[in-house]
């Protein structure tokens, strides 16, 4: 039995196709009275009619479709910002199309093309280099983008992002209050917007509150992996570098520093405390629980795919930058310093 046609769900309801589209787009259903819109939907429903976005696209250039661009998967960061986009993409009538690009400058550049292939509307990019020469071609190319939790230089589009520094300073100041005045930090690879504005931070807050100011207590995780972090606190430790805390650069640093802990019998937080930054699922659950910045995840997604939506529907507004407040989450991990 064929499928069912639009022309089919219009006879049946009674209405022109014209008409029985209209109803059936969330972006065109308010220029139909809503108890004909009603009626199509019932009846799209009763017959199992599924429309065609492809189809729909070629008469409307509109593909109802968004590229979300994301750095890594497998990072517990992405899943809630993903369900924040879709959250606020669906009720408009447009759906989500996911890429990962393994932090791979290459691969970013394939799926991308990808992406504009299948005629997305716009993009919602997760990824981001201090220095972005894609993301610099795509705004001169006049692609409609949002950057999420990243800001590249030079690169003038609509952005969201936690207010890391302000996070970075909730945990500084929180170890210094505990009594910590040497307070080492794994940072995140510095190049990434990201490692480079929580260094800043992190080096400005200590300045700020007067700790120990020491370029020795700070080292550069290779990314932002748990295996990256331990890496970048073995270093510190070998070096003979004397500290009593830890500001790790995210969680999944955090992650790698608990590793070395438990390798060198180094007991947190009776001899050393540390606190991540992302407050990402299941922290609560280790031993000892980490302390942590949390992060809105799933606003950040929501408000992102406003931003896409504002810019899709005037490209020419002026690109608007939103900071979100962020929170410090006391858990175990964090305590005064050994007398």
């Amino acid at each position: 039995m064929p499928a069912p046609t639009l022309r089919d769900v219009a006879e049946a309801a009674g209405v022109h196709a014209a008409t029985a589209s209209r109803a059936l787009n969330p972006a065109t259903r308010g220029l139909v009275n809503a108890d004909t819109a009603r009626r199509v939907i019932k009846v799209a429903e009763s017959l199992g009619y599924r429309p065609n976005p492809i189809a729909r696209g070629l008469k409307t250039a509109k593909s109802g479709t968004v590229g979300i661009v994301l750095p890594d998967l497998m990072n517990p960061l992405f899943p809630p910002i993903v369900r924040g986009i879709e959250e606020v993409l669906e009720p408009a009538g447009y759906s989500g199309l996911i890429v990962n690009t393994d932090n791979d400058p290459g691969r970013e550049e394939w799926q991308i093309d990808h992406l504009r292939s299948r005629q997305v509307e716009g993009l919602i990019v997760a990824t981001a280099r201090v220095d972005h020469p894609l993301m610099r071609q795509l705004h001169r190319e006049g692609v409609v983008m949002v950057m999420v939790n990243r800001r590249p230089e030079g690169v003038d589009v609509p952005s969201i992002t936690p207010d890391d520094a302000a996070g970075v300073e909730l945990a500084v100041r929180h170890l210094a209050g505990l009594g910590h005045t040497r307070i080492a930090h794994v940072a995140g690879p510095q190049s990434t917007s990201t490692g480079v504005s929580r260094a800043r931070a992190f080096r400005g807050a200590v300045r700020d509150l007067g700790l120990d100011d020491d370029p020795a207590l700070v080292t550069t995780a290779d990314s932002w992996g748990e295996a990256a972090g331990a890496e970048g606190l073995r270093r510190l430790l070998e070096a003979g570098v004397e500290f009593t805390a830890i500001f790790a650069g995210n969680d999944l640093i955090a992650l790698g520093c608990y590793d070395v802990f438990f390798e060198r019998g180094i007991e947190c937080p009776a001899e050393m405390s540390v606190v991540g930054f992302n407050d990402m699922p299941f922290l609560d659950k280790l031993r000892p629980p980490l302390t942590t910045i949390s992060i809105p995840h799933q606003q950040i997604g929501a408000e992102a795919a406003r931003l896409l939506l504002d810019a899709i529907a005037d490209p020419t507004r002026p690109a608007r930058s939103v900071l979100l407040p962020l929170s410090l989450v006391v858990r175990g991990s964090t305590a005064p310093p050994a007398a």
